[in-house]
């Protein structure tokens, strides 16, 4: 425990004292000082390191497919060099090859614990999976040739290697060192052929002879290679090109997929022409003409069954004129054929057998089809082939993710609440059986808080994740878009879409786990309010605001003070400053002038609306056109389920509605918050009657309610400003280029009047753009910043374009002190702007019960005014003894079931549960208010709103995510930059604890997603289809590696099949082959240098043994140790018998012998 300076406190409080100070103000400063020393911090730097933790979903651009038939465990390659690896559900690992590479082929050393990547940059690797986290034990960086496919036989250390030369090269996998034997591509094929094979597209040995290996070619030619003789027995050659080769199990005959959609299946010992050839989807065509050809068999399978007939399984092979049609895979059982259609295309598949052996019946039983964005488990055993549920996280992308929230240390009982009404959600005809991937050890879970991942997504719908214990699994999933109508096409769609796909895009959640409210706000600038509810309804009418918010500024060179348009007035309220209920605004299409005007850009369905237990609609309000407008995306958002109230903003100003009286409370341009204490001298004006001609213009009008007498008549000056954007450029805009510039720029480059609005653009693609368009002066400037991210974010651009769009960025409710005269905390709601104003909204709200339903909210703006550099992100409220001061919130109850009377009067004597001090602490400095912005951090002390302490978090970046979080019983800032470097501060005295380079901001998917948690828990969405979790905790860090699942387990090779009697005897068997003899440096002698580079690998032998962690594998390991011992001792003893009896029966013979001779004379022998 460490008590603060009280020389660093005063220099805080020097750094961030007014102007204006006066001695009662000092004193009082030192009087605070000397209270806040108090604050006992216990957090320190050795507290927090930062590691990557888990990755979850389905990998990204997938490329190759790999499985281990006796440990059960999956493998996966991508196209970005990275290796996931699956076992049973919770058992999963990432691993990523340091050069980026794509992933060609994976081979697993089956029940070895070790995996063989083989990347487009012709360098293969030798994993260890005997530890928690995989390592490179050796690499092979081939120079000369490029590798195209690899086999390495079961049981075998010599693994094959083709190039696109066709050649083929031996790599022993022990020491990863090249073998003098190689197969020539001029050898393997017909020595009169003049033109080359191609590359190597298969190698296999036959099952029933090791010695015998089938090479396929691209070109059509297929060789069977004699390794002993070194030489070709057969060739066989056909017309089409050869994609891939599999054999039958009694090693007599082999199948071929051609580029022609044929499958041609040959004898061994003919290689003529081939035995069969079988076109699946070609059409019959009768008077012995050739099928139509079809598009290629990417990849074909043969796997035998000990009853019944084989099941060839194939990819591809469709006909031609099936235009349109999803890619297929097709199973042919006997006279049937099944052709499974999928919703991606096809990467790979896997059949997976009973047997690891490749010469006993396969006896198949599932096939793995790796899509593009899926991974498919069908059931071969049973009829129709189902397919089988999927338990791993993979669905995160199923349909693109727009935003994502994160919540450590939930109620205990949210996650079986969720769990129980998302179970209902489940689709049915799965497989019955268990999933088959089930493979590797679940790690100790040494964390049991609840974790819940939500995430929002472009077709509107918003996924709950259990994501406690490094795991994730679905619990809930809600769609959005049921609210509304849906266009049945593109011609249907309504013309007030402003965006021109995904008009349902989630860009905000706002969510109160307590209480659990959720609220969200949608592209279309919408926002739907949610309850939770255990219980079905139908709700005959959805409940709907549309809400006006649109603002214009008028811009005089000389303006005239008594020419200045009023504001309207409140309807109600004695209270100049206080903002009555608003009336539902009538809705018509068009304006007086013809334009599009007061009409919103969905439509709410009119019909009774069914829904089922979980999230169920408690109002939709929407933002509407206004004169031809649209509304402007919303960037903030709030919900406090104590208070019944909804707060959002966007770039024209906030609106609040009581979501309880179904009313709209508050209304404002952003510039009205500020009455008359506006440092930039604004002045807005009432909505214009009519278009004004000028285009150039762009329009923020009023809407229902203005605070016109709070402004000062040495405020009413008007302005001039232009107002450029990426969302806020009207079609056919003519822009004049001194306009567009900053003051303090100096070129022609448009200013950031904007950046900090088109942060919170969320859709990153083009489709999720407005239909406004830029002009074309404008586009290339602002493409390259947004995506270069060098943007200047400087307080220093002071222009009058920027101060006109000053839009809302951070909203928040609590309990807290609204001016400096308060002696208790109020209800109120604090809000920050992308000016870094901070601004406070008193409200005075009716007693609980009866009352809060009749009884109007008063919202009054109270003129209090904080400044920070930059965008304002987030705000938090501590106590004086330094501990978080969370919201007031309801505690949930089930909303549809009726009360009876005695409910109803707990109901109103209930009081909402509210974390403010307790009386026995002092008034005069009660509370802490923490705000960080894009630049810097503050934390005020309250009601005084002395700046006690700041902190410049970064003068050349900004932060994208800033977040006040709880760590091992005390509080932090957690800030992510745009620059890569994650830090975190002390609270209340800002020290800095950590500042580690950690990822540099590549994309906006990054920027929309990165969010910190308790705990010292965070994450963002490292690719489009997964999600990245890291921690700051040093704690947690320590724990990882025993919290992480096992991939290996000691599992017992299944007996090899046995030949059987007659095979025995007359040699009918599977052959095998001494490979250490044929491939070792004693008889193939040394490869060339020159040929290859051999790489140690990070996690070499040596290292790896100390390495490797867990009791599991120690155990495992001290096993097999036993087990090599006592099979060593019993060939020792056996030894040892064979020589004592061959001894015996020695000195027997030699006793005989002498008996023999011993009365005969010499002459006589």
């Amino acid at each position: 425990m460490r008590k603060f300076n009280i020389r660093k406190v005063l220099d805080g409080l020097t750094a961030g004292s007014s102007s204006s100070s006066s001695a009662s103000s000092s004193s009082q400063q030192q009087q605070t000082a000397t209270r806040e020393n108090d604050v006992q911090e216990t957090l320190q730097s050795e507290h927090f390191q930062l590691c990557k933790t888990v990755r979850h979903g389905f990998p990204y651009q997938p490329s190759a497919l790999a499985f281990d038939p006796v440990q059960k465990i999956l493998g996966i390659g991508t196209q970005t060099g990275a290796l996931r690896l699956f076992g049973r559900p919770g058992v999963e690992c990432y691993c990523q090859h340091d050069s980026g590479a794509a992933v060609i082929q994976l081979q697993f050393l089956i029940n070895e614990g070790a995996l063989v990547s083989a990347l487009a940059d012709d360098t293969i690797h030798l994993w260890n999976l005997r530890q928690k986290r995989p390592a490179i034990l050796h690499s092979l960086k081939f120079n000369r040739e490029r590798i195209t496919f690899c086999h390495l036989p079961f049981q075998s250390k010599w693994l094959y290697v083709g190039t696109e030369r066709g050649n083929i090269h031996i790599v022993n996998v022990e020491s990863f060192t090249l073998s003098g034997y190689v197969i020539m591509w001029n050898k393997a094929i017909e020595l009169s052929s003049k033109s080359h094979p191609g590359p190597v597209v298969h190698i296999s040995d036959n099952p029933m002879d090791e010695g015998k290996l089938l090479i396929g070619f691209e070109s059509g030619t297929v060789a069977l290679w004699d390794l002993k003789s070194k030489k070709a027995d057969y060739r066989y050659t056909h017309d089409e090109a050869i994609h891939s080769v599999a054999w039958h199990h009694e090693g007599k005959q082999f199948i071929c997929s051609h580029s022609d959609g044929t499958l041609t299946i040959w004898n061994v010992k003919n290689p003529t022409k081939p035995l069969q050839t079988i076109t699946p989807h070609g059409k019959q065509v009768k008077d012995g003409k050739k099928p139509e050809p079809c598009k290629p068999i990417l990849k074909v399978e043969y796997k035998t069954t000990r009853v019944g007939e084989p099941f060839i399984i194939l990819s591809g092979g469709l006909s031609y004129d099936t235009v349109g049609r999803r890619p297929c895979l097709t199973v042919m059982h006997g006279k049937s054929t099944a052709v499974l259609e999928m919703d991606y295309s096809i990467v790979d598949f896997l059949t997976l057998c009973e047997t690891p052996y490749p010469n006993d019946f396969q006896e198949p039983y599932a096939v793995v089809v790796l899509l593009e964005k899926d991974l498919v488990l069908i059931d071969l055993a049973q009829n129709g082939y189902p397919i089988f549920e999927n338990p791993y996280p993979l669905s995160i992308h199923e349909s693109p993710v727009t935003c994502c929230e994160y919540f450590a240390d939930c109620p205990g009982d949210l996650i079986p609440a969720l769990y129980s009404v998302g179970a209902r959600q489940k689709r049915q005809g799965y497989s019955k059986k268990e999933w088959p991937i089930n493979g590797g050890n679940w790690g100790l879970v040494t964390r049991s808080y609840p974790e819940i991942i939500i995430t929002g997504h472009a077709d509107g719908s918003i996924k709950f994740w259990d994501a406690s214990a490094i795991t994730l699994q679905v619990l809930y999933k809600l769609k959005t878009a049921k609210v509304f109508e849906k266009s049945r096409n593109k011609d249907d769609r309504p013309s007030t879409d402003i965006v021109d796909e995904d008009p349902y895009a989630i860009q905000i959640i706002s969510w109160c786990p307590e209480s659990r409210m959720l609220c969200i706000a949608g592209v279309s600038a919408h926002v739907i309010v949610y309850r939770f509810s255990k219980q079905e309804v139908t709700t005959e009418v959805i409940p709907m605001l549309e809400v006006r918010l649109l603002y214009e500024i008028n811009y005089i060179d000389s303006p005239d003070p008594e020419q200045v348009p009023p504001l309207p007035t409140p309807g109600t309220g004695s209270n100049p400053q206080s903002i009555a209920p608003q009336s539902h605004p009538s809705t018509s299409s068009s304006s007086s002038d013809g334009l599009r005007d007061n009409v919103p850009c969905l439509r709410v369905k009119n019909s009774p609306l069914k829904q089922s237990s979980g999230y169920q609609v408690e109002l939709v309000i929407q933002l509407v056109w206004v004169s031809g407008e649209p509304p402007q995306q919303i960037t903030s958002l709030a919900v406090n389920s104590s208070y019944g109230l909804v707060v959002f903003g966007n770039c024209n100003g906030i609106a609040m509605v009581d979501y309880i009286q179904k009313t709209t409370l508050l209304n404002l341009g952003t510039i009205e918050l500020y009455g008359s204490n506006d440092p930039y001298r604004r002045e807005p004006r009432s909505p214009r009657k009519s278009r004004q001609p000028s285009g150039g213009m762009l329009v923020m009008a009023s809407c229902m309610c203005g605070l016109s007498n709070l402004y000062s008549e040495s405020v009413k000056k008007l302005c001039t400003s232009y107002i450029t954007g990426l969302c806020d450029i009207n079609e056919g805009t003519t822009v004049q280029e001194d306009r567009c510039k900053s003051p303090t720029s100096g070129s022609g480059s448009p200013n950031n009047s904007d950046d900090d609005q088109k942060m919170n653009n969320f859709i990153e693609k083009a489709k999720m753009s407005r239909k406004l368009s830029l002009p074309t002066e404008l586009k290339p400037e602002l493409d390259v910043r947004d995506n270069s991210f060098s943007r200047s974010r400087s307080s220093s651009v002071t222009s009058i374009d920027k101060e006109s769009r000053e839009a809302i960025s951070a909203l928040h409710f609590c309990e807290t002190f609204t001016r400096k005269a308060d002696t208790a905390p109020s209800p109120c709601l604090w809000v920050g702007t992308t000016l870094g104003t901070v601004l406070v909204v008193a409200l005075n709200l009716p007693p609980g019960g009866e009352q809060r339903l009749l009884q109007p909210v008063i919202v009054s703006p109270s003129g209090t005014i904080l400044r920070l550099k930059g965008a304002i992100l987030r705000m938090a409220f501590l106590d004086t003894t330094g501990s978080l001061v969370p919201p007031a919130y309801e505690p949930w109850r089930e909303p549809n079931v009726p009360e009876d009377k005695e409910e109803k009067e707990k109901l109103k004597k209930r009081r909402p549960v509210s974390v403010s001090p307790s009386s026995s602490q002092e008034i005069s400095e009660n509370q802490y208010a923490v705000i960080c912005s894009e630049k810097q951090a503050k934390v005020i002390s309250l009601p005084s709103q002395n700046c006690t302490y700041k902190q410049n978090i970064t003068e050349t970046s900004f932060v994208l995510r800033g977040d006040i979080v709880a760590l091992s019983n005390s509080i932090c800032l957690a800030c992510f930059c745009a620059n890569g470097h994650i830090m975190t501060f002390s609270l209340p005295s800002l020290r800095p604890l950590l500042d580690v380079y950690y990822l540099p901001l590549t994309n906006m998917r990054i920027a929309r997603t990165f969010c910190f948690t308790n705990n010292g828990q965070a994450l963002y969405l490292v690719s489009p289809t997964e999600i990245q979790r890291i921690t700051y905790s040093q704690e947690t860090c320590e724990n990882l590696q025993e919290m992480l699942g096992e991939l290996f387990t000691p599992v017992e090779t299944p007996e090899a099949p046995n030949r059987g009697f007659f095979k025995g005897l007359f040699g009918g068997g599977a052959q095998s082959l001494d490979r250490e003899e044929l491939f070792g440096e004693s008889v193939a002698g040394k490869a060339s240098r020159s040929l290859a580079q051999h790489i140690p690998g990070p996690g070499g032998i040596e290292g790896v043994k100390g390495a490797a962690s867990g009791v599991i594998c120690e155990l495992a390991r001290a096993r097999l140790a036993l087990d090599e011992r006592g099979q060593k001792l019993g060939e020792l003893e056996d030894r040892s018998a064979a020589m004592l009896a061959s001894a015996d029966s020695f000195s027997k013979h030699a006793h005989e012998m002498m008996l023999k001779y011993k009365d005969k004379k010499w002459y006589q022998f």
